[in-house]
């Protein structure tokens, strides 16, 4: 059975466009699949040599400068607002693409990586890293398995704190650079992808509200939404709610998911990532990741022993480790591809529409 501690002969020679939080993951999971750092690039030189001094790559001497380097795979891990232009520049460039969600900030220009890296011949991955939870894959294997019967509901949120104040600010509140969705593009995007990769089913319509909670952060306005609720439909006829906040506080990342079927429900909370509760009418119980208990796919992202706890560097790095594999020809189970950041962008606005138009909209299909 392929495991995700598998390594590469030759190793992959990785590019890193930006230099912050994500850049810093990304390499901790590409330096422990076996990775070769060759370059690195940021908004200026001196970022650069920054970035290539605390992380191990050779500077870039400009931003167009990487992309001259002969790479297997670029690394996209800069503002929202950039990914499109950083990842055509890498796939025209000959190298397969890990671009950070969302894919871009409209779905036209998420469509058109993925379609030009079909063109290419290339590939591309879009870290939704949460499917590598082992026990994510467990309710996943559960449901493929018909344990949990017709799907009837889903209940899902994703609760963060970090930008509770009016005193609080980050790149990603400019919609010039963050792209005109916040929350639900950046934490949101999640939960829809967990949803559909669970269930196997597409959400089909959805009806939503979003508030703008801190109308000027810094002294600036803000334009992009501090929370959002919604009412989904399910292509196979399930209905389910879903809650997103980065204002909830002492939440740090709540992510919560729980399917409802007609015999039985599996929930799955990101921060106990150990255990999977299975709901029965009589005969519940609390799931530990065992992977002598489990199916071959969440076995098979399990690293550590039980009792030993995996988090969420370990589900980035299995996550990478796929996606090498797959752009090495392997075959990978679940391995979030370019049409899943695709999908994102399309949920990310029809959400917006219906908030703004306030009225149920229907997923476009692309």
């Amino acid at each position: 059975m392929d495991t995700v501690a598998q390594t590469f002969a030759p190793p992959p020679r990785i590019g890193m466009v930006g230099g912050g939080f994500m850049a810093r993951t990304h390499t901790r999971a590409a330096r422990a699949a076996g990775a070769q750092l060759r370059v690195i690039a940021t908004s200026s030189a001196a970022g650069s040599r920054r970035a290539a001094a605390e992380l191990g790559y050779e500077a870039a001497a400009n931003g167009e400068d990487l992309f001259d380097h002969d790479l297997d795979v670029v690394h996209v891990c800069t503002p929202n607002s950039t990914h499109a232009e950083h990842s055509l520049r890498a796939l025209d460039a000959g190298s397969n693409i890990i671009c950070e969600k969302p894919l871009a900030t409209d779905a036209s220009a998420a469509a058109a990586i993925r379609d030009r890296a079909k063109s290419l011949g290339l590939g591309g991955t879009v870290p939704f890293v949460y499917r590598y939870h082992p026990m994510v894959r467990e309710a996943r294997a559960r449901i493929r398995r018909g344990d949990a019967g017709t799907l009837l509901t889903v209940d899902a949120s994703y609760l963060q704190d970090w930008l509770l104040s009016a005193e609080d600010e980050n790149w990603r509140v400019d919609a010039s650079s963050g792209g005109p969705s916040r929350a639900f593009a950046d934490i949101g995007s999640h939960l829809v992808d967990l949803i559909e990769f669970i269930t196997g089913e597409h959400i089909m319509s959805v009806v939503a509200t979003t508030r703008t909670v801190h109308p000027r952060r810094g002294g600036a306005e803000v334009t992009t939404e501090d929370t959002v609720a919604m009412t989904v439909e399910l292509s196979g006829g399930g209905i389910g709610s879903i809650l997103i906040s980065q204002l909830a506080p002492g939440r740090k990342n709540r992510l919560v998911i729980e399917v409802g079927g007609s015999k039985e429900s599996l929930r799955f909370a990101q921060e106990q990532p150990e255990q999977l509760w299975v709901g029965r009418r009589v005969g519940s119980q609390l799931l530990d990741r065992d992977p002598d208990a489990l199916s071959p796919d969440a076995a098979r992202l399990c690293t550590v022993p039980p009792g030993h706890p995996q988090g969420y560097q370990d589900a980035f790095n299995a996550f990478i480790a796929d996606s090498y594999a797959v752009f090495a020809g392997e075959v990978r189970e679940g391995v979030p591809a370019l049409d899943d950041g695709v999908r994102a962008a399309l949920v990310t606005e029809a959400v917006l529409k219906s908030a703004a138009e306030r009225s149920w909209v229907e997923v476009e299909a692309r």
